[in-house]
């Protein structure tokens, strides 16, 4: 009897022996890799977003195998990060607002496809209703989960995470005020005091600083009930501390404009009405949004917020709605900054995608923000990647050309990186798409900037914010200026650097050489401002700006640098009597454009005030009943050390229809304004034009971003019969891969509806066709090797990589492998430049390695 209790226990101490090593080899089962075989900057984090939908079977095995799948898919893109999120779309946020403390409740989650808080039922009504009218299930008889269940799954999605990447894993809770995700009788039936906004219809849209009415329902922070008058706030954030401690999540994400305004889709909004501004109401506004941030960190101090923020801008958002950034920003709440907006992939609208990216990040709360990319969409029947983008990634390689310079002179790329989202409507998650994605983000990771782009906007985010607040007839100019812009990229306007005013003089300070490649894209600086002086003090240095928009608040001393003058404003249609169009059409842009004084900060008053100066060469100008203004000029001077100085007072050609987005003018009709940018920025050297049919082919967006040294050309083509023409100050550049055909000193190429190039030479030649390929190495201490042919009589600058030698780089005339002969003689390239090599009076081909 004693030998059987032995053996007994000896099998269960080797079966607890067995159990262990099985929980430490799931646990360690993860092998290191070679840091070193990884290339780029890594993310500080990369989020996979998804619902609940994957999930189709109620059971830990399934859900394990889900989380697996997961975290396969997307592991080589994973090993560029140093932690990994998985963000739940859950419902739409009501599982917050609902939640009563317990693990056996009922879980409402978003099981749908289409919108269900309509007055259909799910499944139900006539067939030609849309999914914005009626929804319907995603799967036969989905499973019927509890909020216990839920905290499982978190759990698993953790460990599983952790197991395959060895990575730390969080996730993240979502919340979104609309109606689009799942049933929510707490907003639409039980409190629908708390909606406003029109964005899905009227008052269908939870506004951040709402006041609950009196409930008597037990929830985990109110037990005996909502008491009366209870700030939204207060109320969502002690149920978010519950709700998100109880479960083990590990922050949260505010959806479609939350805490940023009423309107987070539209053009009007609590202030801007679409005829006028109502300026009374922005101090109110202003306290109310903040007040909501205030009263949600006093109930759930601590779990990070990451937002969404609006489809808009920083200057935008803050004259229709009150939105005031910086006192988000600098209120200490623990935020990460919202996003690029998904506006490309739903309309095409890559303007206002990345004026809304580009004037967010001008400031930051801390040195982090996102770059988001839309993959699939779990929730209306369409995968981006597969239908909207027709699987190009021009909205990868555009965004991802973008970057922000801080008060240090440094470029600075996105911290973080999300999907929205890694399963579709049905709940499947195709490999196909991180199969096909996963190469396009990390080659443009490799290539992001280093350097600021040939075009740097310096963003007024401290002035746009200081108007607000004290001078509010200035609204009109804040509304406008991030409209103008945002038409300006819309045409072709290579624009993907910011810097914001306050950060300027500090970056120059640092490294008085940063800006020495670029131009400077400005609004007028304020009279006396810091600002003001550091901007002449690079022009009067030898730098280039271009400045856009009123004049009406600038120094005597900075108007005479402009050689502007202000007159009578006027508005409406002008004549346009002096031009200087680039485009090639078959049929001409039109004579006149419109200019609306509601929507472009006043009317039209600029003009030359000394109209012999031998230093200022005038672009543009626009008659109205006989009365002349002058629209866009160069300026320069003897003193300025090769200083230039444009103007253009810019008009944003949009007006408002009551849709949702201020519309652009009828270009057949009248001239799209603010591609004089675009013209007066080839004054200074760098010269983009186009060739297409007529003014309504939609022109193709750009840009051109510096890394290593090279240049990085990036665009969409909405129209791929529009050919492309592009001259430098260094000449014109050759693509590498391309062959193109010069004339009048610009190459000419026409494109596919996404590319990305990258490109080292430029070449100065009167025609001919041009041919820039890669080569194979081949020899020790040769890193990169390319071939140009087709040379006539040319000039060849070459910018090699960054820390390339003069003994370094090698040029070869006419010659092969092994590189013993045709050696060529070359010299360094104008310091203006940057760095470069040059060769000149060369025909045939040339090799050039280093």
């Amino acid at each position: 009897m004693m030998i059987i209790k032995r053996l007994k226990l000896c099998w269960y101490v080797l079966f607890l022996f067995l159990i262990s090593c099985q929980t430490r080899t799931e646990k360690d089962h993860t092998v290191s890799l070679i840091d070193s075989s990884v290339k780029g900057q890594s993310f500080h984090n990369i989020t996979l977003e998804a619902s609940l939908k994957p999930f189709k079977e109620k059971s830990e095995a399934y859900y394990r195998k889900v989380a697996a799948e997961m975290f396969t898919q997307w592991h080589s893109l994973l090993r560029h990060a140093d932690t990994i999120s998985v963000m739940l779309w859950t419902s739409d946020g009501s599982e917050i607002l609902n939640y009563s403390g317990k693990s056996d409740q009922p879980l409402e989650w978003a099981k749908y496809i289409g919108n269900p808080n309509t007055e259909h039922e799910i499944g139900s009504g006539p067939t030609e209703l849309s999914l914005h009218e009626r929804a319907y299930l995603y799967m036969e008889n989905p499973p019927d989960f509890t909020y216990g269940d839920l905290k499982i799954i978190v759990s698993i999605l953790k460990e599983t995470g952790e197991s395959i990447t060895g990575k730390p894993v969080r996730i993240g809770a979502t919340f979104d005020p609309g109606p689009e995700f799942a049933k929510s009788p707490f907003k639409y039936e039980k409190h629908p005091e708390i909606l406003e906004g029109s964005a899905m219809g009227e008052k269908s849209f939870v506004f951040s600083y709402a006041t609950l009415n009196a409930d008597d329902e037990a929830y985990a922070g109110y037990p005996d009930g909502i008491p009366d008058d209870t700030p939204f706030g207060t109320f969502f954030g002690r149920q978010s501390q519950h709700f998100l401690t109880d479960l083990g999540f590990d922050y949260i994400w505010f959806s479609n404009g939350f805490g940023f305004g009423m309107e987070p889709w539209s053009s009007t909004g609590t202030i801007f009405t679409g005829t006028g501004f109502n300026a009374e109401k922005l101090p109110d506004t202003r306290e109310k949004i903040i007040n909501f941030w205030s009263l949600f960190r006093a109930e759930c101090p601590d779990f990070r917020i990451e937002t969404r923020g609006t489809n808009l801008s920083t200057g935008i958002d803050l004259a229709k709605d009150g939105v005031d950034l910086k006192a988000i920003y600098e209120g200490g709440f623990n935020i990460l900054p919202p996003p690029n907006s998904p506006w490309a992939a739903l309309d095409g609208d890559f303007g206002l995608e990345m004026v809304g990216y580009m004037s967010r990040i001008s400031e930051l709360p801390d040195d982090r923000y996102i770059f988001r990319y839309y993959t699939h969409d779990p929730w209306w029947l369409n995968s981006p990647w597969l239908d909207r983008y027709g699987r190009e990634p021009h909205d990868i390689y555009l965004p991802m050309a973008v970057s922000r310079i801080n008060e240090k002179g440094e470029i600075t790329l996105p911290t973080h990186l999300n999907f929205l989202t890694i399963d579709d409507s049905f709940g499947n998650m195709p490999t196909q798409v991180p199969d096909e994605v996963i190469p396009h983000i990390l080659k443009a990771r490799y290539d992001s900037p280093t350097a600021p782009g040939p075009l740097v906007w310096v963003y007024p985010f401290d002035e746009y914010h200081e108007w607000a607040q004290n001078q509010q007839e200035r609204l009109p100019e804040i509304y406008y200026g991030d409209w103008f812009i945002r038409q300006a990229i819309n045409n072709g306007l290579p624009l993907n650097t910011v810097i914001s005013t306050g950060k300027f003089g500090k970056a120059l300070a640092a490294k008085p050489g940063l800006f020495s490649q670029s131009v400077i894209l400005s609004i007028v600086p304020d009279a006396g401002s810091a600002y003001e002086k550091e901007l002449m003090r690079f022009i009067r240095q030898g730098g280039q700006a271009i400045i856009y928009g009123p004049a009406d608040y600038a120094s005597e001393e900075f108007l005479a640098m402009l050689n502007l003058e202000n007159t009578s404003p006027l508005a409406g249609e002008f004549k346009i009597l002096r031009d200087n169009k680039l485009d090639k059409l078959k049929t001409g842009y039109p004579a006149a454009f419109r200019h609306e004084s509601l929507f472009s900060g006043g009317g039209l008053c600029s003009t030359l005030k000394d109209k012999k100066d031998d230093y200022t060469t005038l672009l543009a100008q626009a008659e109205q009943a006989s009365v002349v203004r002058d629209v866009a000029w160069v300026r320069t001077h003897p003193d300025w050390f090769g200083g230039r100085l444009a103007y253009v007072r810019g008009t944003n050609s949009s007006h408002f229809t009551g849709e949702r987005l201020l519309e652009p003018d009828e270009p057949t009709r009248y001239f799209t304004s603010p591609n004089y940018l675009r013209y007066v920025l080839s004054e200074l050297g760098f010269s983009y034009a186009t060739d297409k049919n007529n003014p309504s082919v939609k022109s193709p967006v750009l840009s051109i971003s510096r890394s290593n040294n090279g240049f990085f050309f990036a665009g969409y083509v909405p129209n791929t019969t529009v050919k492309h023409r592009f001259k430098l100050p260094f000449g014109a550049p050759v693509l590498l891969g391309y062959d193109t055909e010069l004339e009048d000193g610009s190459s000419v190429y026409q494109f596919p509806t996404s590319w990305n190039r990258e490109c080292r030479v430029f070449v100065e030649q009167d025609g001919g066709i041009v041919s820039c390929k890669e080569m194979h190495s081949g020899e020790l201490g040769i890193s990169r090797r390319l071939q140009i042919s087709g040379l006539e009589n040319a000039i060849v600058r070459v910018f090699p990589d960054d820390g390339t030698s003069d003994d370094g780089i090698h040029f070869y005339l006419n010659a092969d492998y092994p590189w013993k002969e045709g050696k060529l003689e070359f010299q360094q390239g104008e310091p203006a430049f940057g760095k470069n090599y040059k060769v000149e009076d060369v025909s045939g081909t040339i090799v050039i390695s280093w």
